[in-house]
């Protein structure tokens, strides 16, 4: 691997201040809130996907306070190890704090994309909104009828015609596609099948009122049907004009790279935060609840399950914050198979810890009473999107397979 000798990890001045602001809007404000986004949810049911207005309240208080954009360097001046610890506290609320401060996947993704790689009339359209949290988006590239975790499976055509291009696929995983405020999909698929492998894909802006785009269905997430939604869309001839293309025809591969990198690790560092959440909720619980004549933090398992979620989260942070500081120093190609440590280990200690958690609340534990399933299922699922567990074992791998060693014993 490559030289990562000198490495800081300590978050910058403005960094530390700012995530002390964002502690006490997490106390004072967020977790206030979360009983009137749920009830909100329970009342409309789960086919409904608006926003509960809460949330529009706290971007308002968020913004007010500078809490605003942070992932995105250019717009808040901090780096991607700073912007670590804040996005690991945004995650001890998942549905709440990240759209709070318009952090929110897969929003921040496609920010990036914009920023980088649209003209400028992309960015007016869709880029200025999206930096207000005016309006959401969506970013569709995985398909049901291929293995998706290699991205040059995909089937969707993007065929030029005249002044325009004919979009025709089915996606799913789309997350985000359910929402009334979803204004437009990147849409990834093939514009050149007889091209170089890694040179056959686009992304293309596709407007969501466009003639030809249907949203199937709202896919739950182990029974749970999320606030923005994760749906099956269908493309079917499906007309936008050439101005909407991404960059340039042949650069989806290289785009999909660009985006998903720092996402990945953005996904990382919210787990590193409902690993704590989880952590918190366990070690009140054994301190409140008495069994067998005692409570149960004084018995050794408990202490022993509290001590392994304390060093495996450690451990993780230590992860994430290693990869973030390569890629400010070297870029993402540089950082990758550090992400794909941290994609790895993070959600596994995340679900660790949970499970620690689910078991010292009981039956409570399984309930909706304490957030833990919904944890759970979510940090399950985690270990499949945005790369499945065995695809960064790999990149890894190979990482190591080619690396020069200073050891020759």
């Amino acid at each position: 691997m490559q030289d990562i000798s000198g490495l800081q990890l300590t978050p910058s001045p403005k960094a530390q201040e700012l995530r002390a602001t964002l502690v006490d809007f997490m106390n004072t404000e967020v977790f206030p809130a979360e009983a009137a986004y749920h009830a909100y949810r329970a009342e409309h049911g789960q086919d409904d996907h608006t926003l509960p207005p809460v949330v529009e309240e706290l971007k308002t208080k968020a913004r007010a306070r500078g809490l605003w954009n942070l992932f995105l360097p250019s717009e808040s001046g901090i780096s991607q190890l700073d912007y670590a610890s804040l996005a690991e506290v945004t995650g001890w609320s998942l549905e709440l704090a990240p759209e709070a401060l318009n952090c929110q996947a897969p929003d921040t993704g496609n920010m990036e994309l914009l920023h980088l790689f649209a003209t400028d009339e992309q960015r007016e359209q869709w880029l200025e909104p999206l930096l207000r949290g005016e309006i959401r988006s969506a970013f569709a590239m995985t398909e049901k009828n291929v293995a998706s975790s290699d991205a040059t499976n995909i089937e969707t055509s993007i065929v030029r015609d005249g002044d325009e291009y004919v979009i025709n696929g089915r996606k799913w995983w789309t997350s985000g596609a359910a929402d009334p405020r979803c204004a437009f999909f990147i849409v990834m698929g093939k514009t050149d099948p007889t091209a170089a492998r890694h040179l056959q894909q686009s992304m293309i802006i596709v407007p969501r009122d466009t003639p030809g785009v249907t949203l199937v269905r709202d896919v739950p997430v182990f029974g749970r049907h999320d606030q923005h939604g994760h749906c099956e869309m269908l493309f079917e001839d499906v007309r936008v004009p050439v101005t909407n293309i991404l960059d340039e025809e042949g650069s989806g591969f290289a785009l999909a790279q660009a985006r998903l990198g720092p996402g990945r690790i953005h996904h990382c560092m919210r787990a590193l935060g409902a690993a704590e959440r989880a952590h918190q909720l366990m070690t009140t619980r054994v301190q409140e609840r008495i069994a067998f004549g005692k409570p149960l933090a004084e018995q050794g398992m408990i202490q022993a399950g509290i001590a392994e979620s304390r060093l495996e989260i450690e451990q993780a942070r230590l992860l994430c914050q290693h990869a973030s500081a390569i890629i400010d120093a070297q870029g993402n190609k540089a950082a990758a198979p550090y992400v794909s440590m941290a994609k790895i280990t993070t959600p596994r200690i995340a679900l660790n810890v949970i499970d620690r958690a689910i078991q010292v609340h009981g039956g409570m534990g399984v309930s909706d009473d304490v957030p833990l399933a919904a944890m759970y299922g979510w940090h399950r699922a985690m270990r499949i999107f945005d790369g499945p567990d065995e695809v960064h074992l790999r990149t890894i791998a190979k990482s190591e397979l080619a690396a020069a060693t200073e050891l020759r014993p």
